[in-house]
């Protein structure tokens, strides 16, 4: 790992470049082919990038734009900005234009790199509301030839621009890689904006060369060590661990071909290290389960008790001697071939961030092997402040303070953090800042939780989701959703109970899942919307929520928990509609006011209502939405308020 005395990216980099400049740094597949860039030939692309970017007006303290996925090239131009003081700001991919506006204009975005003809022609589209752009990096030339605008520039140009100037500034660039302080700003990361619109985050370098060294230290973290890089670049999670831990540790990061072959090239690769969402734990379990289903016989009767027993670790209760015989029998027939399947046979370490990992979903991947553990952190905290550690690993705990990290829980509940990985403001908003962030250090991180006697940390909600029933007595959604999302034909499910005497919940069904189920059935249907509406999918759902009622009803303290009438949502719910974050977390406002008709008409008691589906045409498109009941025990209600 490097020494504590290089405290800003530019220093590690030239001293990874020096002391192991022939070793991997950034591999990447490209047309079936693994292609490696190694420490010295991405400092060299990184000097190169940073003359050029100096001659087109790039300032030390300006901020440039990255919009591509992860590849080598775009880890290419960060490191070239933060040589010349500049300041990063990765934005989402898959964002629209109007989405992206308010980004770069916040920002004062001045240079930006666009990894092709679709993200240039958003750029384009609002460049008349974003002046200070003056230089737009193009790396993919297809459908380019024939665009004239002054600003463009492909990466191949900038490149050759920057070997002309090189040795010319050799000694300029030597200065600008050691002017640089700890205290610098490093980046400028968007917040999802689950409950608003996303805020700039601004971390300094020594805020997160800290987390970084941190994480290291705990789990021994050597530069033999191999990542993944496959989620957005502008999460700070995933920017975390292809950027941020390399440039600390000196590993190296494997970027897939893309996402259709993400699973493939993992096996190719089997990185040591794996960082992971909950929806992308919850695509991989879909995975397996349809995987198990196809096997059948005993490798599946083997594996459901596999699950069944994850569940029972993960709610605290006794594993049978049956549960154990069927997982030491797994363990050679099932554990082995799904962790090869999955890519990580070879993994040391997983971790799991973003979002609340259901209890039963980690115990699961735990199951199988996997040293998966869960990160808790935002990106105001430089990514983590506690972390599940080995040999303490409790499903239903983030686990305890990272090193140099204090916790400590509010007398309203909510989680506060002081640590030296704390952002420095939001980006223009002094109020927001002072808001969240006090003058003794404490950051208020927004969720409910509290401190087990052992130091490890519980966390409940984020504390704007939590309410109460109608008589009063304790509501938080996320537990709920994340059991129902166990459920592999679930794909998202969002609940309702708030002021209510009971839980309701919309469920938005995994076509691809369902699908296949409806298809081996012989099942008919023209589309996702008609699938959704097959009074047999109800069913299926139905069954497989009573079964969760079942088990909520025999805890006293999870009972009213139940779920007592769902609707199964005609279309996915989508980031592009606004119901999701760019990183997946569900926009429960929007979600509630969209659907508001078929909220109020669950708990109307009306067995169908009559939707209009958004865009579905000049007029709209209507659906009779069915609504269902599900089967409870014990007493899953709350009485009705008089």
């Amino acid at each position: 790992m490097a020494t504590d005395n290089s405290d800003t990216f530019p220093k590690l980099l030239c001293q990874h470049a020096s002391r192991r400049g022939g070793n991997p740094a950034i591999r990447e597949k490209r047309r079936g082919i693994w292609r490696t860039m190694t420490w010295s030939d991405l400092a060299g692309e990184a000097g190169v990038l940073a003359s050029a970017l100096s001659a087109r007006g790039l300032k030390r303290g300006a901020r440039v734009g990255l919009i591509g996925d992860n590849r080598p090239r775009l880890y290419a131009a960060m490191a070239a900005a933060h040589w010349l003081g500049a300041v990063p700001v990765p934005l989402y991919q898959d964002a629209t234009a109007e989405e992206m506006a308010p980004w770069i204009q916040s920002a004062q975005i001045t240079h930006i790199f666009a990894e092709n003809q679709e993200q240039v022609d958003k750029v384009l589209e609002i460049l008349p509301r974003c002046p200070a752009v003056t230089c737009i990096v193009f790396d993919k030339d297809r459908g380019m030839r024939h665009y004239r605008q002054p600003q463009l520039v492909s990466y191949a140009d900038l490149v050759q621009q920057g070997k002309d100037l090189t040795e010319s500034r050799r000694a300029f660039l030597d200065e600008e890689a050691a002017r640089g302080k700890g205290d610098d700003e490093a980046f400028v990361f968007f917040t999802s904006g689950t409950m608003g619109p996303p805020k700039g985050v601004v971390l300094s370098h020594k805020s997160l060369i800290d987390r970084a060294r941190t994480l290291a230290t705990a789990e021994g973290m050597t530069d033999r060590d191999v990542a993944m890089a496959y989620l957005p670049p502008a999460w700070l999670g995933q920017n975390f661990f292809s950027y941020v831990q390399p440039m600390v540790v000196g590993h190296s990061v494997c970027c897939p071909e893309s996402s259709d072959t993400m699973l493939a090239d993992m096996r190719e690769v089997a990185p040591s290290c794996f960082l992971a969402t909950p929806r992308v734990l919850e695509a991989l379990l879909t995975q397996i389960s349809l995987r198990m289903d196809e096997t059948g016989g005993l490798n599946q009767t083997l594996y459901n008790r596999c699950i069944e027993g994850a569940r029972r670790a993960a709610a605290g209760k006794a594993v049978s001697v049956g549960d154990r015989l069927a997982s030491a029998a797994g363990g050679i027939l099932i554990n082995g071939p799904l962790r090869d399947m999955l890519g990580l046979s070879r993994a040391r370490v997983a971790y799991a961030a973003g979002d609340a990992v259901a209890p039963d979903l980690l115990a699961f991947f735990r199951s199988l092997g996997i040293n998966l553990k869960q990160l808790y952190g935002s990106t105001e905290s430089g990514f983590f402040v506690a972390a599940q550690q080995n040999g303490t690993v409790k499903a239903e705990s983030v686990g305890s303070a990272a090193d140099g990290v204090e916790l400590r829980v509010s007398p309203q509940g909510e989680v506060l953090v002081r640590s030296p990985g704390l952002f420095r403001q939001y980006l223009d908003d002094s109020q927001a800042t002072s808001e969240a962030l006090d003058s003794e250090g404490w950051f208020r991180t927004g969720d409910a939780g509290h401190l087990d006697p052992d130091g490890q940390l519980r966390i409940v909600d984020r504390l704007k989701n939590i309410g109460a029933f109608s008589d009063g007595s304790f509501f938080a959604p996320k537990a709920i959703e994340n059991r129902l999302k166990f459920v592999p034909y679930i794909k998202e499910a969002v609940v309702f109970g708030n002021g209510r005497d009971r839980v309701c919940a919309l469920i938005d069904i995994d076509g691809a899942v369902v699908g296949r189920w409806a298809d081996k059935r012989v099942i008919s249907y023209t589309g996702h919307a008609d699938l959704a509406q097959r009074g047999e999918v109800y069913e299926l759902i139905a069954d497989s929520i009573a079964r969760l009622n079942a088990e909520l009803g025999r805890d006293p303290k999870l009972s009213r928990y139940q779920t007592h009438r769902f609707a199964i949502l005609p279309s996915e719910l989508s980031a592009d509609d606004g119901l999701l974050t760019r990183t997946g977390k569900l926009r429960r406002n929007s979600i509630a006011e969209r659907y508001k008709a078929v909220i109020d008409a669950m708990y109307g008691g009306q067995a169908d209502v009559k939707f209009d589906i958004p865009g579905g045409g000049p007029a709209g498109t209507f659906v009779d939405l069915k609504i269902h009941d599900v089967k409870t025990s014990g007493q899953g209600s709350v009485r009705r308020a008089a």
